[in-house]
């Protein structure tokens, strides 16, 4: 979200009476890469660019080709095959034991679905959708160039056709990108269809000055972040100046100041006992998927003690998402390290995975984009 984030805003900063630019993107990637399907790049025609679609090793020829691109007016994908690093024509030694297609496009100002234009909508909108990019199209009876775009979002799809419907549909429930061949009667289509999530949106609850590292490492991550107390006096703009959003709000009536959502991280840090346990005692009556919860093991107990006194009882299911003690296991002490575990362990949860050593762990990195072809 980040990426996509500073893409948008440099692309503003442009001055097209001046400029051309480009927009590169991962497309494929058969063995292993720095960078995933989805990765973005956006390229100007006097050599600078925004993002990146590796770690530095295909930047210098994908401005090359973009520069080319940008001349003729005609999108292209680029194959780099990094497997033999004797033979690559990169003249250095990669490394990556990858094959990585790269979309290169022009961008036309003066068309409303420009990639760039329909990125800057998502960043406004922050929903969760689908977009199917066509790369190739050898069938000169459908009016879908490569380049074209079909947009799926939770609540619309009417603008996508039928063959893409279902694909669609399965990268917007599983996540997963996918690319697709699809036969036609005189030609055959090459589509991406990628998921882009919106990011995590983080809301904690305190404003304590071991809230500051948490706040501002998790906007370097590009989350949205809102910090929130009863006590106006600790949320002063110069303590959070990072964060999305500060609220002031009485600690019963603060749920109803936000929005909850499939993607919302609640961490309470306020250090004040009766403040956790009100806000808590809320946070269970919501859909919110995770929260989690500074100090010991014994403060959670005392907690759910209380509200059994109290005669609230929830269930095992929604006791569940509470990560009490919040944080991965790293060894942290200081208020910066304790940052470090609690924004891990967040990303972990949001992308279901252990959170391990990655030595560890049999078999590759990342999973595998599928190709298939379809009739």
């Amino acid at each position: 979200m980040k990426e996509i984030s500073r893409i948008v805003e440099v692309f503003g900063q442009v001055d097209f009476s001046q400029r051309k630019a480009a927009l590169a993107t991962v497309v494929w990637v058969e063995g292993s890469s720095y960078r995933r399907p989805g990765a973005r790049m956006l390229i100007t025609d006097d050599g600078r660019w925004e993002g990146a679609i590796s770690g530095g090793c295909l930047e210098g020829d994908a401005l090359r080709k973009a520069r080319q691109v940008m001349l003729d007016g005609e999108p292209i994908v680029v194959t780099y095959d990094t497997m033999d690093d004797d033979a690559n024509s990169f003249g250095v030694g990669l490394g990556c034991n990858g094959i990585i297609d790269v979309f290169i496009e022009p961008i036309d100002l003066n068309d409303p679905k420009n990639p760039v234009a329909l990125l800057e909508k998502f960043t406004r909108k922050r929903d969760v959708q689908v977009m199917a990019t066509v790369l190739k199209s050898h069938d000169p009876t459908i009016p879908t160039p490569a380049g074209t775009r079909f947009i799926r979002t939770d609540s619309s799809s009417d603008a996508v056709p039928n063959w893409l419907q279902t694909d669609m549909q399965d990268v917007f429930i599983t996540g997963r990108p996918s690319n697709k061949v699809y036969a036609r009667q005189s030609g055959e289509m090459e589509v991406f269809i990628e998921r882009i999530d919106p990011g995590i949106e983080l809301i904690i609850f305190g404003a304590g000055y071991d809230v500051i590292p948490v706040a501002k490492l998790a906007r370097e991550l590009g989350w949205q972040v809102t910090v929130t107390d009863d006590c106006v006096a600790h949320l002063a703009p110069k303590r959070f100046p990072v964060a999305t959003c500060t609220l002031y709000a009485d600690r019963e009536a603060v749920l109803d100041k936000l929005t909850i959502t499939d993607r919302t991280a609640a961490v309470l840090m306020s250090h004040n006992f009766n403040y956790d346990l009100a806000v808590l005692r809320n946070l269970l009556t919501t859909d919110v998927p995770y929260i989690g919860m500074l100090g010991p093991h014994k403060r959670f107990d005392k907690m759910q003690a209380d509200f059994e006194k109290n005669g609230y009882f929830f269930s095992e299911a929604s006791q569940n998402r509470i990560h009490a003690p919040i944080g991965l296991d790293v060894g942290a002490e200081t208020p910066d390290e304790i940052a470090l575990s609690i924004i891990a362990e967040i990303k972990a949860f949001f992308t279901k995975k252990a959170g391990g050593f990655l030595k560890n762990k049999p078999g590759p990195i990342h999973k595998r984009l599928t190709s298939q072809t379809l009739a």
